[in-house]
C-alpha cells in the first residue's frame, strides 16, 4: 500500500480518538453537576419532612417548596443537558463507526482484487514469464523485490483490515454504551418530570392556606434572600480608578436589554426584573470589567458585577456564567445564561435576571429604566 493511502486511514482513526477525548470529559462533568443537585434536593427533601404542619410553619414550608421546585427544575435542565450531550456522541460515534466501516469495505474489496490478481498470476505462470523476460541479471534482481513489495502490499493491506475491524467494533461497543446511557438519561428525565408536578401541587395546596398579608409578607422575604446590594459598597471601593467602560455615565441611553428576547417585568429604582425564554444569554449592557462573581448560597444562582469605569452593573440569578473575575468585557458581550426562579404566588417556574445598576456615589439615585430608554 502506497503512504498516500495509509494517510487518510491514520486521519480517520486520530480523529475519531481525539472527538471522543475531547466530548467524554462534558459528560463526566454533567453527571457530576446531575449528582450535586440530587444531593441537594435529598437534604431539601429531609428539611420539609422535619417541618410540622400548621399556621406557624406554613411559611417556612411553602419557602422550602419553592427552592424545591427550582432545585428540582434546575436539575431537570441538568439532565436535559446531559442527554443532548449523549445525542451528540451517538451522532458522532455512529458518524465515525460509519466512515470507518466504509473504508475497512474499501479495504476489503482491494485485497480481494489482489488475491484474484494473484491467483490469475500464479495460474497462468505469469510470474515466469515476468521473470525470464529479463534482461540482465539486475533486472532479476529489480523484478524479484517488485513481486516481494507486492507480496508485502497484499500483508499490509489485510493487517489494515485487522486494524479498522477492531476499531470498528470498539466504535459500535461505545455506540451501544451511548445509546444504553441515553435510555437511562430519558426514564430520569421522565421521572424528574413527574417529581417537579407533584412537588408543584404541594407547592400550590400549601400557598393556598396562606392569607394575602402571608403571601406578600412572603414575597418579601423571598426578594431579600438575593442579597443584591450586601456587595455594592466594598465593590465601589475595587472600581476607583477603573478604566474600562469609563465612557458610561447617568445619560448613557438606548442600550439593548440585558437579556437576549427579554422583556421588562418590573423596575424598582435602580433595580429591574427581567424575564426571557429558558437558555436565553445574559450580556453587558456595556463595555467594562467583570470585579466580582458569587454563588447564592440559597438559590444556588450566580450573581455577577461588573464594572464601567466606576459604576457597577449586577447580574443577579444566572443559571451559568462564562466570564471570570477580572475579565474585560465588550458592550453586549455574554455573561452567561438566564437562571429559573419560582413564581411564589403560582408556585410556577419562570426564567428571570434580577438586574440592578449602581453609581459612584451612594447617596445618587439611577433608575435601571433611564439606560435603556431610546
Amino acid at each position: 500500500m502506497k503512504p498516500a493511502r495509509i494517510l487518510p486511514t491514520f486521519l480517520l482513526l486520530i480523529a475519531a480518538l481525539t472527538a471522543a477525548a475531547q466530548s467524554d470529559p462534558k459528560i463526566e462533568e454533567q453527571k457530576r453537576v446531575i449528582a450535586a443537585l440530587e444531593q441537594r434536593i435529598a437534604a431539601e427533601e429531609r428539611e420539609l419532612s422535619k417541618i410540622k404542619q400548621g399556621r406557624a410553619a406554613t411559611e417556612e414550608r411553602v419557602r422550602r417548596l419553592a427552592r424545591q421546585l427550582d432545585s428540582r427544575n434546575q436539575l431537570l435542565e441538568a439532565t436535559e443537558k446531559q442527554a443532548r450531550l449523549l445525542r451528540e456522541e451517538i451522532s458522532r460515534t455512529d458518524s465515525v463507526a460509519g466512515d470507518l466501516n466504509s473504508t475497512l469495505e474499501r479495504n476489503r474489496a482491494q485485497y480481494a482484487e489482489m488475491v484474484r490478481e494473484a491467483y490469475r498470476n500464479y495460474k497462468h505462470n505469469n510470474y515466469l514469464t515476468y521473470i525470464f523476460s529479463s534482461r540482465s541479471f539486475t533486472d532479476v534482481a529489480r523484478k524479484l523485490t517488485n513481486l516481494r513489495e507486492v507480496a508485502s502490499m497484499r500483508e499490509r493491506k489485510l493487517q489494515d483490515i485487522a486494524a479498522l475491524s477492531k476499531q470498528v467494533a470498539e466504535e459500535k461497543m461505545l455506540l451501544d454504551r451511548r445509546k444504553r446511557s441515553l435510555d437511562s438519561v430519558t426514564q430520569q428525565l421522565t421521572a424528574q418530570k413527574q417529581k417537579l408536578q407533584r412537588d408543584a401541587r404541594n407547592a400550590r395546596t400549601s400557598i393556598r392556606q396562606m392569607s394575602q398579608k402571608e403571601k406578600t409578607a412572603l414575597q418579601r422575604k423571598m426578594a431579600q434572600e438575593q442579597q443584591l446590594d450586601v456587595a455594592i459598597s466594598e465593590l465601589r471601593k475595587l472600581t476607583k480608578g477603573n478604566t474600562e467602560g469609563a465612557s458610561f455615565s447617568t445619560k448613557t441611553t438606548g442600550l439593548r436589554l440585558p437579556v437576549t428576547a427579554g422583556r421588562v417585568k418590573r423596575y424598582k429604582e435602580n433595580m429591574a426584573e427581567i424575564t426571557g425564554p429558558k437558555g436565553a444569554h445574559v450580556i453587558s449592557i456595556y463595555d467594562g470589567k467583570v470585579v466580582d462573581i458569587k454563588r447564592n448560597r440559597i438559590t444556588n444562582k450566580y450573581d455577577v458585577y461588573v464594572a464601567h469605569g466606576e459604576y457597577i452593573t449586577s447580574y443577579a440569578n444566572l443559571g451559568s456564567i462564562c466570564v471570570e473575575k477580572g475579565q474585560k468585557v465588550a458592550r453586549n458581550a455574554q455573561l452567561g445564561t438566564i437562571g429559573s426562579k419560582v413564581n411564589i404566588l403560582t408556585m410556577e417556574t419562570e426564567y428571570q435576571l434580577v438586574f440592578g445598576i449602581y453609581p459612584p456615589n451612594p447617596g445618587q439615585k439611577l433608575r435601571a429604566e433611564n439606560c435603556f430608554r431610546k
